[in-house]
């Protein structure tokens, strides 16, 4: 149905927006199915998510598997984390484009001291938050969504410093109504994006079928690991993800 890539400087207010847009979204039809993709839902810290440009990079790429493996055209999928990178961003939408769903982008356009302001207020409360230095990096880093960029367009942007985060926010409906939204023919204001042939899911042949068994068995070991990693303690029971049976095991 759709792809939600939420994006902003660390601490910029993209959970709660998230939760008001997911809440939002669930409001409007009641049965939709709304997921939020997120570093605490695969078990991972953020400062141990961060830390280093090898575990960021391997973040990205759980993240983006997971969503991969989640997209769907019965649901909406809200990817919420950094996303800070334009080249991550297409990444994404090339996902999209290849479900035939459609697409978009959350920006929360914080100013970087009120952003620091709030990662410090939580770290004194003891509620998730970023190491000093490792804010001030990704922080550096940031690239803003630019709405001439097929991959941050349609943009909806929020100000949560200036206009709170809450569920009724004129730019959240904007959102719901974008994703909602029936379309037909005539429709204009509304683009669902259409696979290429290269972007097209190849049906497995013999030929093949090795290697989809192979990669499938390492998304598996993949997943057990990064769920014990993240952690720090051994397991019973892991999700592979929606629709997908869980492992469970015995010692």
């Amino acid at each position: 149905m759709a792809l939600v890539v939420m994006c902003g400087q660390p601490c910029s207010g993209k959970s709660e927006a998230a939760a008001c847009l997911t809440a939002a979204l669930r409001s409007s039809m009641a049965d939709i199915t709304v997921r939020v993709i997120d570093e605490s839902s695969l078990h991972l810290g953020r400062n141990d998510s961060y830390k280093d440009m090898v575990v960021e990079k391997n973040l990205r790429g759980v993240l983006r598997s997971e969503v991969d493996r989640s997209v769907s055209r019965d649901s909406i999928i809200i990817v919420d984390s950094l996303n800070n990178i334009k080249g991550y961003r297409y990444e994404l939408w090339c996902l999209a484009r290849a479900s035939g769903i459609r697409y978009c982008v959350f920006f929360c356009d914080t100013e970087v001291d009120h952003c620091r302001e709030w990662n410090v207020k939580r770290q004194e409360k003891g509620e998730p938050s970023y190491d000093s230095n490792i804010f001030e990096d990704l922080a550096r880093r940031f690239e803003r969504p630019d709405r001439r960029s097929r991959w941050d367009s349609p943009l909806f942007e929020l100000f949560p410093s200036r206009e709170g985060i809450v569920e009724s926010s004129p730019v959240i409906a904007e959102a719901v109504s974008y994703l909602t939204k029936k379309v037909d023919s005539k429709t204009r204001d509304v683009k669902v994006l259409q696979p290429t042939i290269a972007t097209q899911s190849v049906r497995t042949t013999e030929s093949n079928s090795l290697y989809e068994m192979d990669k499938a068995t390492q998304e598996v070991v993949s997943a057990i690991v990064e769920a014990q990693s993240g952690l720090g303690l051994a397991m019973n029971k892991i999700s592979l993800g929606p629709n997908l049976p869980t492992i469970s095991f015995t010692v």
